[in-house]
């Protein structure tokens, strides 16, 4: 039997990242594991050039996700200045450098985002210092301020950790209480979601990569992991 550290993620927009190409900036409909390490470290205090201390977490720590309501797809239109290319080959300290210039462009870019969606997430550690309860305490009284993907989405609910003890992945997530107006969001059936190495409970509809799994965060590199994927679950 294991710990779990279950909480939940709701907001009336989140956005959960994806492969950024060109203008497109996409939301996948469930969390990426980059986002939820990310959520992790901050409510830890760990700063984005503790690269050691963010490679430790990430070893440590495997994520599951239960989708009750994935929530609708919102498509937003952003523009922002952007230097000439010449200036963009040089080493610019901050977005302030970056302006200077007289003349500056502008880039058009697509935002996409998902709106009340929840997601109730579950993470084991191999290694003691992000022990479950260390990390449940950490989410009660977060070091840095948390949000679902990006900063302008904070969450609009406590996360409500609570360490679970369950001999899989499924009874962990099916174990934990949703309050029953936010319950109200979900669909008639849930879809599962968790990595390679956890006791997932269930069978795999089928597997997907995905492009989550942070390299480094001073670079903002991702290497693609393996993405086990249930459909149906009550």
């Amino acid at each position: 039997m294991d710990d779990y550290l279950v909480f939940q993620l709701y907001a009336p927009l989140a956005a959960w990242g994806g492969q950024a190409v060109g203008q497109e900036r996409p939301s996948d409909d469930h969390p990426s594991r980059s986002a939820l390490l990310g959520l992790l470290a901050a409510a830890l205090g760990i700063r984005r050039d503790q690269e050691a201390e963010h490679q430790t977490l990430s070893h440590a720590c495997r994520f599951g996700i239960k989708l009750p309501a994935p929530g609708l797809a919102l498509r937003d239109f952003h523009t922002i200045q952007v230097p000439p290319s010449a200036k963009k080959q040089q080493h610019l300290q901050t977005r302030r450098d970056e302006l200077r210039e007289p003349k500056v462009g502008t880039m058009l870019s697509f935002r996409s985002y998902r709106q009340d969606a929840l997601s109730i997430v579950a993470v084991t550690s191999t290694d003691e210092r992000y022990s479950p309860d260390r990390l449940s305490d950490a989410l009660l009284e977060p070091v840095f301020p948390l949000y679902l993907g990006r900063k302008a989405c904070p969450p609009a609910l406590p996360l409500n950790p609570e360490v679970i003890p369950a001999h899989d992945l499924r009874t962990a997530l099916d174990s934990y209480c949703i309050a029953p107006w936010v319950s109200q969001l979900r669909e008639k059936f849930s879809r599962y979601y968790w990595e390679a190495g956890m006791t997932s409970g269930m069978d795999h509809d089928f597997q997907t990569p995905r492009y989550d799994q942070p390299l480094s965060r001073q670079r903002w590199q991702f290497t693609p992991r393996d993405e086990f994927v249930s459909l149906g679950g009550e």
